[in-house]
């Protein structure tokens, strides 16, 4: 990096935190701060929805991926993100929107405790933050990763950076900075993501291969196959189910932006819109990636560090500026949404709980308690960034496929398909047994019977076992063991009628009205 990519860089920090400031003037209570007041264009949530699932994991650790197995990386990735997406378009969007709508929450775990009870809400909204920690930690290891390939700096100088300037602007401007920040991303991710894919193929003109003959590259052989190694069509379905659930909600974040827009026909148009992205663009992003072993030679085993590497060699100054804002772009917009969507069910459903204070809360003291949340949310995974590629964690595209991955299924069926008709037998036990066993399975699967393994359990049976464990159980306990009473049908009414005239910005309760007494059987 010389001078003038620096000033891109800084230059850009600016403009993330101008942003913040700027929105602080949109944000007068926990609703604006966490639901943007129900008030958000279809557009911008769709964009925003898209942005807040990439991170530089996709530079670093699918990087690696490709490098290795070639478009394996697009279609146990991103493609089953888009199908996921595009099939929660119809069955998840709608029903979350009218969360906030019908039922007047702020946070997306908010309407468990009525669907199910106290207990079955404080299980996942705690194991969620937990996995939300080491979810972002990695992601803030990711870019400081690649930071560290550009600049020297060390692997803690990057997170402490990166963490530092998204708390700023998050923290100051809530759910419509993250999202006004993610539009702006998406223009840059856009101009970096053209200069890299033309600049590839440039490079490869050099060398005289042509655009449609590179598969046929000694390098490149068996690079052009779908399912290989790890990654085969048990990874692939388990994965589909994965994200099917996490990124239409499971994972918190994506459900906000379906609930800050302003009606349930809006949020399903998000929805699509997002999903069309997931399918198209990373195409664009990954075939410079896919075209690494032709190009570069990387010294990191994973391959992690092949598109930092390519990066460096093929784009001038400016350009190289410009891709690593890039970089930045993903992480931020993803860890910032994460933190967000953390702080609100840590003060809409946790806080309450534990203390009386935060039950009397005002206006502005649950908006400040927001804020302190978020920069707390994002100090702990900060810490948990310093132990990625530590014996307990290993390397960052381990986390993110192994734990995240592996976990989300568990913690995303119970609130999920909490919302559907056809689960409305299964209650509390149904929901808390799926979620219990569902960490049960991961933990044996990874843990015990992988070490009496010889040569491990197989990564897609690491993944899709914990949740098959959970799903079946949150079924057939429902048939077992039926826990529908009347208040539990009437808040599965309410998510699923289809009369959304009056669809938009509802009013949020404060703390005090979101947690009633248990509900009994």
């Amino acid at each position: 990096m010389n001078g003038l990519d620096w000033a891109v860089l800084i230059g850009y920090f600016g403009v993330m935190v101008a942003i913040g400031v700027w929105s602080h003037k949109r944000v007068d209570d926990v609703s604006d701060f966490f639901t943007a007041g129900g008030r958000m264009p279809w557009w911008l949530s769709g964009i925003s929805h898209h942005m807040s699932g990439y991170s530089a994991v996709m530079f670093t650790g699918y990087a690696g991926i490709a490098y290795t197995y070639g478009v394996t990386s697009f279609v146990t990735w991103s493609f089953p993100i888009a199908l996921g997406i595009a099939i929660g378009s119809k069955l998840f969007a709608p029903r979350i929107n009218r969360l906030r709508s019908r039922l007047h929450v702020a946070s997306p775990l908010e309407y468990l405790k009525n669907r199910y009870d106290l207990k079955t809400q404080q299980a996942l909204a705690w194991s969620g933050m937990l996995l939300k920690i080491v979810d972002v930690g990695a992601k803030w290891a990711a870019i400081a990763t690649l930071l560290s390939v550009f600049t020297g700096v060390s692997l803690n100088q990057g997170i402490l950076i990166t963490g530092a300037i998204t708390a700023v602007y998050c923290t100051i401007g809530g759910l419509w900075a993250d999202a006004l920040t993610e539009l702006g991303q998406f223009v840059i991710q856009l101009l970096a993501g053209i200069a890299m894919f033309v600049a590839v193929v440039l490079k490869l003109n050099d060398k005289g291969i042509g655009f449609l003959d590179v598969w046929d590259e000694p390098a490149l052989q068996g690079h052009d196959k779908p399912l290989v190694g790890p990654y085969g069509t048990v990874f692939l379905l388990a994965f589909l189910f994965i994200k099917l659930f996490e990124y239409n909600g499971g994972m918190l974040n994506q459900a906000q932006r379906y609930m800050a827009t302003a009606t349930p026909r809006e949020a399903e148009r998000s929805a699509r819109l997002s999903a069309a992205l997931w399918l198209v663009w990373p195409v664009v992003l990954f075939f410079p990636m896919w075209m690494s072993p032709l190009l570069v030679t990387a010294q990191k085993p994973d391959g992690s560090d092949s598109y930092g590497l390519m990066t460096e060699q093929l784009l001038p100054h400016g350009l190289l500026g410009l891709v690593i804002v890039g970089f930045f772009s993903h992480t931020m917009a993803m860890c910032s949404s994460d933190a967000n969507a953390i702080a609100s069910v840590f003060t809409r459903d946790c806080a309450p709980v534990i203390s009386r204070r935060a039950r009397e809360w005002n206006a502005r003291s649950g908006l400040i308690a927001a804020r302190v949340t978020t920069v707390v949310f994002l100090g702990l995974s900060m810490a948990a960034a310093t132990q990625v590629n530590s014996p307990t964690f290993k390397d960052i595209i381990t986390v993110v496929i192994k734990w995240v991955a592996g976990l989300m299924g568990p913690m995303a069926i119970p609130m999920m398909l909490g919302l559907l008709r056809p689960f409305r037998r299964s209650g509390p036990t149904a929901a808390l047994t799926s979620w219990s066993m569902g960490l049960l399975a991961f933990w044996l699967v990874n843990y015990p019977i992988n070490w009496n393994v010889d040569g491990g359990v197989p990564l897609q049976y690491q993944v899709s076992i914990p949740l098959a464990v959970s799903l079946v159980l949150y079924i057939l306990i429902g048939f077992v063991r039926p826990e529908d009473t009347p208040e539990r049908l009437a808040v599965i009414e309410k998510i699923n009628t289809d009369d959304d005239s009056s669809g938009a910005a509802a009013a949020v309760p404060g703390p005090r009205e979101a947690v009633p007494a248990p509900a009994k059987d």
